[in-house]
C-alpha cells in the first residue's frame, strides 16, 4: 500500500514537468528552413510584428490566403 501512495506521489509531482516539456516543444520557435519560406511574406504582410513570435504568427495566420504555397505549408503545419 505505501508503495502505491509513493509511486503515484512521484507520478502527480512529474506531471507537470511532462506537461511543460510537450507545450515547449510544441510552440517552439521556426526551424531555420520555416523562417526561410515565410521570410518575404513576413516582411511584406508582417512588418510591424518582427521581433514579437506570437503576434508575427497571428499576423500569418490572418494572411494565410495571401501567403507564398512555401509559407502558407509552414503556417498549416503549425496549426494555422
Amino acid at each position: 500500500m505505501m508503495k502505491s501512495i509513493c509511486i503515484a506521489t512521484v507520478a502527480v509531482a512529474l506531471m507537470p514537468l511532462l506537461t511543460a516539456s510537450f507545450s515547449a516543444h510544441a510552440q517552439s520557435g521556426p526551424s531555420p528552413r520555416e523562417q526561410m519560406a515565410c521570410r518575404s511574406d513576413a516582411g511584406k504582410f508582417c512588418a510591424d510584428h518582427v521581433g514579437k513570435p506570437p503576434q508575427m504568427n497571428a499576423c500569418l495566420r490572418q494572411n494565410k490566403a495571401n501567403l507564398s504555397e512555401a509559407c502558407r505549408k509552414v503556417v498549416e503545419a503549425r496549426g494555422g
